[in-house]
């Protein structure tokens, strides 16, 4: 049986920024009905490679085919027009407007030629969704709606402008593995429709699951071609990284020491008013790594947003190493020894515009050694920023490069290294790897069980349950606002997984 045709060629591509080869002579195919996995560290070329196809960025050398045709993509809209699209890992949506809205945006159909068709437009979505078997309501609010739900719309919105060629990048970075599943029945239902989707990631069981061949990039090139037939994790992780990676964590039993982080009876209030954590009560040792499991949405953002003074709390109270923090502001709570690698790197870790020299010292800028005298010592800032860079393999940029500049996993990396830098008694770690390759996840894992080792508290809070299972001593299970179990390192993820929906709610907090 010959191979499907290959309706996507690139050939050649190289991309070259101030300092950094991005792209380096990159020859990828995409065939008919097929989903092509692009693998590779972070800062590997993988986005810089789909944001040239996107028209975003323009080659230094090489082209694009399609279908066999030398084109030229100037533009995103020109992309659009000859049938690529691209779902960003941060969604392009506005949250104040509708599904079908959203969906429709720059293609309205109107009435009289100048009045948007409301009836029409949600009819059009209506039938889309419906003919790819998609779940939404074109009248919610993309704001009202899960990021699972956003992600369908962001698909839809490449659906309604006719791409058969579909960009996919870290589709499930934000989602829970029920969402993830019901993304893949999606892709495979898209790919027997005969659209070709380009799958980038960073979880290699994914690549395995949803993929039929796999490309690998290290360092801007591209390091081979394979079949996902035959393929596993350890050999994927081989090629990205250039060595062999350690897929499991391997840490000593924990010491505990006296309790560093106690909170007891904790209430807090999402955004709309409404009792996100409930009556909470637990406490972190010295020495040991507790984890949170949980579906998204059950509390955990609220829970670490009020530990780290960026949530007021209604009632309740938690104690840093014995002294009470409730009602502190965040520049306080950071001070009196917690250490938070936020969930949003980009809204709560970094200041994008910053250099990353800067965002170093963003918790201890006006105290020496990092000012004198109420003046920054730029020299000094740059000095550390360099080891902190080094020590922690951050690329993409030195100490004066913006932080937007640089791919979403080296951003966390520098989140990581300043919190760590920090010297933190507490250190709260919110999806500490989302969106790193293997060779990131497997060094973040290494400084976290360091931490717990050194007599950290270490508190986490993933979606990932094997990271949780890999690194937690302790694991407390997270459903509408409460704690309904805690268990040890040796419970099985099935048992988790049935606590996270509720099925062994218990009727009090743990304490």
């Amino acid at each position: 049986m010959s191979d499907p045709p290959v309706v996507l060629e690139l050939r050649g591509i190289t991309k070259q920024f101030p300092g950094v080869l991005a792209n380096d002579h990159i020859d990828f195919d995409l065939r008919r009905g097929e989903v092509h996995a692009l693998l590779g560290e972070n800062g590997a070329g993988k986005s810089t490679l789909m944001s040239i196809l996107y028209g975003l960025y323009h080659p230094d050398e090489g082209e694009i085919l399609i279908d066999g045709k030398p084109v030229r993509i100037s533009s995103p809209k020109e992309a659009i027009e000859r049938g690529i699209g691209m779902v960003h890992q941060h969604f392009m949506l506005i949250p104040v407007m509708t599904v079908a809205e959203n969906i429709v945006l720059a293609e309205e159909p109107t009435r009289a030629g100048v009045l948007l068709d409301f009836a029409t437009a949600r009819r059009r979505v209506e039938d889309i969704a419906a003919r790819f078997n998609f779940a939404i309501d074109p009248q919610a609010r993309i704001q009202n709606i899960s990021v699972g739900q956003q992600q369908r719309v962001e698909i839809l919105k490449a659906l309604y402008r006719r791409a058969d060629i579909l960009i996919l990048d870290e589709p499930t970075a934000v989602l829970t593995p029920q969402e993830a599943q019901e993304l893949f029945a999606i892709l495979k239902n898209l790919t027997r429709e005969g659209m070709s989707i380009i799958f980038i990631t960073h979880k290699l069981n994914e690549v395995l699951e949803i993929a039929d061949r796999i490309s690998v990039l290290r360092r801007g090139k591209r390091i081979d071609t394979l079949p996902a037939a035959g393929a596993t994790e350890a050999s994927l992780a081989s090629l990205m990284v250039g060595r062999d990676v350690l897929l499991r964590v391997d840490k000593t039993p924990a010491k505990p020491g006296d309790a560093l982080l106690e909170v007891e009876d904790l209430h807090v209030l999402d955004d709309r008013e409404l009792e996100a954590v409930r009556g909470v009560t637990f406490e972190v040792k010295a020495g040991e790594i507790v984890g949170v499991a949980g579906v998204d949405g059950n509390g955990q953002s609220e829970l670490v947003e009020a530990l780290t003074g960026l949530r007021p709390i209604a009632s309740g109270e938690f104690r840093v190493d014995a002294r009470r923090l409730t009602g502190a502001s965040t520049h306080r709570i950071l001070d009196s020894g917690i250490g938070h690698i936020p969930e949003d790197r980009q809204r709560r870790g970094l200041v994008l515009e910053f250099s990353l020299a800067e965002n170093m010292a963003l918790h201890d800028f006006d105290r020496p050694p990092n000012s004198r005298l109420g003046w920054l010592r730029p020299r000094y800032l740059v000095e550390r920023a360099k080891r902190l860079l080094k020590a922690f393999d951050v690329r993409g940029g030195g100490p004066q490069t913006p932080a937007r500049a640089l791919s979403g996993g080296n951003q966390q990396k520098v989140v990581v290294a300043r919190e760590v830098e920090n010297d933190p008694r507490v250190l709260i770690a919110a999806q500490p790897t989302r969106g790193l390759d293997v060779g990131a996840i497997e060094f973040v894992h290494r400084r976290l069980v360091e931490e717990r080792d050194e007599g950290r508290a270490v508190f986490l809070v993933s979606l990932e349950l094997d990271e949780i299972l890999s690194l937690s001593d302790r694991i407390l299970v997270m459903y509408e606002g409460e704690l309904v179990g805690e268990y040890g390192p040796d419970v099985t993820e099935d048992e988790l997984g049935i606590a996270m929906l509720g099925g062994t709610r218990e009727t009090e907090a743990v304490a």
